[in-house]
């Protein structure tokens, strides 16, 4: 009997989550706000695993009080505390800015209230790159782990945003193992035209690829998301392509196309995924309610292996 590929167990992001807890110690990490069970056991969970040694910062009575509640032992916790979320966000991304922790990882608060903080023009956490934010999702029918960016962050990139994103996703991939990443620049066509502006987009960034201002992957587009990800569909359409068939980044055209590409992959076909934010001094997670305590695990071992790209890359 043949194996059933969506019966099968997501050994992919297993084994990062392993890699990543034998890479080195803990990587200290501010999770910011956790005053509530789901971010205090994610927190918890992820530092049994040897990824992160949590800083908890928030309200040190509504954190232990929701520790009581979970049945989370803190001693030996190491706690910042600060009086609400907004303060929370901000003293994380001075802790960032401090050398203290090298990840931030999103508790109880809205994502944009941490992001504010993280963008701020002073005492943020930029860096010449634009944010961009990538999922890295294990689809049980795809022969390796699939990066969609961005989906969170950039809502209608342009071309230079997009040169960004590209090369935020392509950082992360050669920081997870990936040696030459291969992008394929999704659009609805596979043709150049100029009434479908994102193949025009597509099209100037494999040309900057080609001429070294993306570096380090292989980049290929317009390509429609079937001769993406199909050798067969693009063979059809005697389409030649280093990426069709086997990429390793799927880059969308817009938010909106990235989010509902990301969410039917985990809810029709089964996918597992982890989620950061990078391009800015340290990579940032920004883990949701829905989420389960595997997935918040995979987030922090992205995050653990992800740690030493602005080392290489953006600098101080």
């Amino acid at each position: 009997m043949m194996d059933d590929p969506t019966q099968r167990q997501h050994d992919r992001l297993a084994a990062l989550i392993a890699r990543a807890a034998a890479a080195g110690p803990p990587l200290p990490c501010a999770v910011v706000h956790p005053v509530d069970d789901a971010s205090l056991s994610g927190a918890a969970d992820a530092g049994a695993a040897g990824l992160i040694r949590p800083i908890l910062v928030g309200p040190r009575a509504k954190i232990e009080a929701a520790a009581e509640a979970a049945g989370i032992d803190l001693a030996g916790a190491e706690i910042e505390d600060v009086p609400h979320s907004h303060a929370a966000a901000e003293r994380a991304v001075a802790l960032a800015r401090e050398g203290r922790v090298g990840a931030l990882l999103k508790g109880s608060l809205h994502t944009d209230e941490l992001m504010a903080a993280v963008v701020a023009r002073e005492g943020g956490l930029r860096t010449e790159r634009r944010l961009s934010h990538c999922f890295i999702l294990d689809v049980p029918r795809y022969h390796k782990p699939l990066v969609v960016t961005d989906a969170a962050i950039n809502i209608l990139p342009d071309l230079e945003t997009k040169a960004d994103i590209a090369r935020n996703a392509i950082d992360l991939c050669r920081a997870l193992g990936i040696a030459m990443p291969k992008l394929a620049v999704l659009a609805a066509v596979e043709t150049v035209t100029p009434r479908q502006p994102a193949t025009i987009d597509a099209a100037a960034l494999s040309k900057m690829a080609e001429r070294g201002q993306i570096e380090g992957g292989i980049v290929d587009g317009p390509l429609a998301f079937d001769n993406a990800i199909s050798l067969a569909a693009a063979e059809a359409k005697h389409l030649r392509s280093a990426v069709a068939g086997d990429p390793d980044i799927l880059l969308v055209p817009d938010l909106e196309a990235g989010n509902m590409l990301a969410k039917q992959l985990q809810y029709l076909a089964g996918a597992q995924s982890a989620g950061v934010v990078v391009g800015a001094r340290v990579p940032i997670a920004l883990t949701s309610r829905a989420e389960g305590a595997a997935a918040r695990l995979a987030s922090c071992a992205v995050m653990r292996l992800g740690a030493g790209m602005r080392l290489t890359r953006h600098g101080a």
